[in-house]
């Protein structure tokens, strides 16, 4: 990359180039009109095109000879000069009069963003926030009462005996009712596992979000994301995963390059589970202490592994971050209301739909012997890790929803069919595991066909070799969770 006066001269004199051909009248100066150039605005380029029809080709020139002194985006080293022309002109006219105290907000808010103070703070928030209030309240009471006193006592013995009354037919009852069926399956797992869980996580994110957290978080652990080749930017994309890591791939836009975009892709389908999925493994190993902590490291372990190696393999150079930091604040109760209710409506639009798709697609499977084909195919790698053979099928449910997948282990675990061992290496890899359909088309979208179909292939022999890794580990050990 140019040293920064070069940086500044290249730019310049392409800038003053664009500035020369520029004939028509945009409404604002041509030097932004060339800036907007620069950074390839489609709405700019489309006017400039159709006003400058004879000089667009020589635009379009210098601007691609400009991209070829840099290995960033023209956007980001524009808004890197940006913000050094602010922060030299900043320097310049303010004066900052030496505070005798500091207001208790503004001590809060320091001790959020020092390491010593503000990683003990994340801890606490993480344990209060997302263990205690949705791992054990919503994955754990409300899932409880909403799955046991109302759809395994109440609704689905009386619509197994209403279907059973209605449709004579075996196979189109099953459809409706039976081991996959849309009603006993998909809406007891959408409505009764996996509402509870994401409601009470978007309670929480939208309490931790109204706060100010957010930024601090991300000025917290930049240091450690500069090390995975991501900045403190990045914790935006990550924290949005633990809602939604099809959302939350689509937020990466925001890094500001394409390396970043691709290692944020990779660890959001790797190693960060959704809340639905998040909530029932937390659900899977509650009453495991001690398998909770193995899954959390190893999870973390593989996060700023691959990240790491990551940063190696692709090329680019170390991120630059800069945010504004708002002020803290209490949460509006009116806020985090809209913001849940938002959501969950959200939940209930694109997510609820995909349960039914999916025990209409396990249905048809079974009709068409596909989905004993893939079963049997998965009991060879499961076996491997040292899991039965009925988890095999919990493994296809995660490819078509991961907390899908999640919520069939759950099953399993209530059945007794887990010891402690076998329950955390399920977790371990099942978080691991292939990206959901939507997540999958959402990465082809958005990083093009060959990376994400090679994202997937890597996670999926990845993932199988860290559970037989663990699983290994712990019976040469003699561990027993």
């Amino acid at each position: 990359m140019p040293e920064a006066d070069d940086t500044g001269d290249i730019l310049e004199i392409s800038l003053e180039r664009i500035e020369n051909l520029l004939k028509g009248d945009y409404g604002i100066s041509r030097r932004s009109v060339g800036l907007l150039l620069l950074q390839e605005d489609r709405e700019i380029i489309t006017l400039v095109k159709n006003h400058e029809p004879e000089s667009f080709n020589r635009i379009k020139e210098i601007i691609d000879r400009t991209k070829t002194h840099y290995r960033e985006p023209l956007s980001y080293i524009i808004a890197l000069d940006r913000q050094q022309e602010a922060s030299r002109i900043a320097g310049e006219v303010i004066a900052h009069a030496p505070k005798t105290s500091l207001s208790l907000k503004e001590k809060i808010s320091r001790m959020m963003i020092n390491p010593i103070s503000g990683i003990p703070i994340m801890l606490l928030i993480l344990y209060y926030g997302i263990y205690k209030f949705v791992g054990e309240f919503g994955a754990g009471t409300v899932v409880d009462f909403i799955e046991t006193d109302i759809f395994e006592k109440i609704i689905n013995p009386r619509v197994t005996q209403l279907f059973a009354s209605v449709i004579p037919w075996q196979v189109f009852r099953e459809l409706f009712v039976g081991e996959y069926g849309v009603i006993t399956l998909g809406v007891r797992y959408a409505v009764a596992l996996i509402l509870p869980i994401v409601t009470t996580f978007f309670i929480a994110f939208a309490v931790i979000e109204d706060t100010g957290y957010l930024p601090r978080l991300a000025l917290l652990i930049d240091r450690v994301f500069k090390k995975i080749g991501l900045s403190g930017r990045a914790v935006i994309p990550m924290v949005l995963g633990l809602g939604c890591d099809t959302m939350a791939t689509m937020v990466t836009r925001t890094l500001p390059t394409i390396r970043e975009r691709v290692i944020a892709t990779i660890l959001l389908a790797l190693a960060i589970p959704c809340s639905a999925q998040l909530g029932v493994i937390l659900a899977l190993l509650e009453g495991h202490s001690l398998g909770l902590w193995v899954w959390l490291g190893v999870v973390g372990l593989v996060f700023l592994l691959v990240g790491f190696l990551s940063s190696k393999i692709l090329p680019g150079g170390s991120p630059s971050f800069y945010m504004e930091i708002p002020p803290l604040r209490l949460p509006k109760l009116s806020n985090v209301f809209i913001k849940t209710a938002t959501r969950v409506k959200w939940y209930f639009t694109e997510i609820f739909p995909m349960f039914i798709f999916a025990s209409v697609l396990i249905w048809a499977g079974q009709l068409t012997g596909l989905f004993g084909l893939f079963t049997n195919i998965l009991e060879y790698p499961v076996r491997w890790i040292g899991l039965p053979d009925k988890a095999a099928v919990a493994f296809l449910f995660g490819f078509f929803r991961r907390d899908y997948g999640a919520a069939g282990l759950y099953d399993l675990k209530k059945a007794g069919l887990f010891s402690g061992n076998q329950l955390v290496v399920a977790a371990i890899t099942l978080t691991l595991f292939l990206p959901c359909i939507a997540q999958f088309l959402m990465n082809v979208k958005e990083r093009g066909w060959k990376t994400g179909l090679a994202i997937s292939v890597f996670i999926l022999f990845f993932s199988f070799s860290v559970g037989f890794a663990v699983n290994l580990l712990l019976n040469i050990m003699g561990i027993s969770l």
